[in-house]
């Protein structure tokens, strides 16, 4: 090979290596946003599904099966709020849209803003916990000493009665983390 061959060669190279370098970076930064879509598509992990009002089934076409929600909440260490549900459990309808409260409270003495993550177990009911609205899409900004009640409109789709891994659940938890966010 000739010089100017083996100089093309080693500048191909280094091109591809930094090429490959770059690739492997904007993976990793997307990652996490991808896995996070992932999880709530497919409802894998216990992840949720986000709905909308219209996707509710027909009233006219339900059963009369009814599951049984528990709720739970909790705040990392570092956020000094109060953090629960209104209810600890509600006996619902599966495929009626359904409504929950939890409270939140800043014990301290300035403004914090939160966000809230959020799972299903038992995992196989996150992909048929369908939620309308909820405090968990957006940050929540409490000033010192504020409380607030934030709803959760949500329904059990009717097609985890199909699920034969499913099917038998009678009891699903919604769990909430409260995490401080810098403003």
């Amino acid at each position: 090979m000739s010089s100017a061959g083996l100089e093309a060669a080693k500048r191909r190279t280094g091109w591809l290596a930094a090429l490959g370098a770059v690739t492997m970076i904007g993976a990793a930064y997307a990652a996490v946003p991808l896995y996070q879509l992932f999880c709530q598509v497919t409802g894998y992990n216990g992840t949720t599904s986000r709905a909308d009002a219209s996707a509710l089934p027909d009233a006219a076409t339900l059963g009369g099966e009814t599951i049984s929600v528990r709720f739970d909440a909790s705040t990392a260490a570092g956020l000094p709020w109060r953090f629960k549900p209104k209810q600890v459990t509600s006996q619902i309808r599966i495929g009626e849209k359904a409504l929950a409260y939890y409270t939140a409270t800043n014990t301290s003495a300035k403004t914090i803003t939160g966000r809230a993550t959020y799972n299903v177990s038992p995992d196989t009911a996150g992909q048929y916990f369908r939620k309308i609205e909820c405090f968990c899409f957006t940050e929540q900004q409490l000033g010192a000493g504020q409380s607030v009640d934030m709803p959760v409109i949500y329904y059990i789709d009717p097609a985890i009665l199909d699920d034969p891994s499913a099917n038998r659940i009678s009891e699903i938890t919604l769990s909430y983390t409260f995490f401080p966010q810098e403003p």
